[in-house]
């Protein structure tokens, strides 16, 4: 797999009005919820490029690859074969044919997903991946993750990066795992941010014609309204 860097271009586009959305943040930002009633919403594919890196990552580890040995997984990255659904009603996410829809979502895959993800040949890979999505998604697609407006698609028609207090981050978080602690969910959400954020390839970061949008105090459906005005105005440009 080549790991030219390319950047998709508006030609690839079939749609007159297709437009590629870039949302980017942290976890906890409320970025899937967001992206995929976004894309339900417009018509466009979704995709959630944490999803992939999580999957890779799983199928490292039910293959006993050694996750803190960068080489090691740099020299497995490309063997599994991962297929993502971008129906946002229905995202899926295969890993060798099998859903992994479930099992990339364990504590497990959560607590390692940084390191796999950090090493440079995992990234290129799935960058491609990713990009050849985008390019193939001829409606225009939302494209979910952590360094799209900045890497995957820096050529993007929409940049959106999502924030929110720690604090909210964690009680959002520990709302989806039952039992969970809040103080242990917030730190561990601020380690993954160190991670995500000091890595060489591809940091977490904000583009620079990226909005923001503080979701702290935001309901979804004003973040997704607020989305959904900003990428209705770009298509009536097109």
């Amino acid at each position: 797999m080549s790991t030219t860097v390319e950047t998709v271009s508006a030609a690839a586009r079939t749609a007159p009005a297709a437009v590629i959305v870039a949302i980017d943040g942290p976890s906890g930002t409320g970025k899937s919820s967001t992206s995929k009633a976004v894309a339900a919403q417009l018509g466009l594919s979704y995709l959630d490029t944490g999803a992939q890196y999580r999957a890779i990552t799983w199928w490292m580890l039910n293959n006993g690859i050694d996750v803190t040995d960068a080489a090691e997984i740099a020299t497995a990255a490309a063997k599994p074969v991962i297929v993502s659904g971008t129906d946002p009603s229905a995202p899926t996410i295969t890993v060798d044919g099998e859903d992994a829809s479930g099992p990339i979502r364990t504590q497990e895959v959560t607590s390692k997903v940084s390191a796999v993800s950090a090493v440079p040949e995992v990234r290129a890979l799935i960058t491609e991946l990713q990009r050849t999505i985008a390019t193939e998604a001829g409606r225009g697609i939302v494209v979910e993750g952590r360094d799209i407006g900045t890497t995957v698609l820096p050529d993007a028609d929409i940049k959106i990066f999502l924030t929110a207090s720690p604090e909210a981050r964690a009680a959002r978080r520990s709302g989806e795992v039952k039992g969970s602690d809040l103080a242990a969910t917030r730190e561990a959400l601020i380690k993954r941010d160190a991670a995500d954020s000091g890595r060489k390839t591809s940091p977490l970061a904000k583009a620079a014609d990226a909005v923001e949008v503080d979701t702290t105090d935001l309901t979804l459906a004003q973040v997704v309204e607020c989305v959904v005005t900003l990428v209705g105005e770009k298509q009536a440009a097109k």
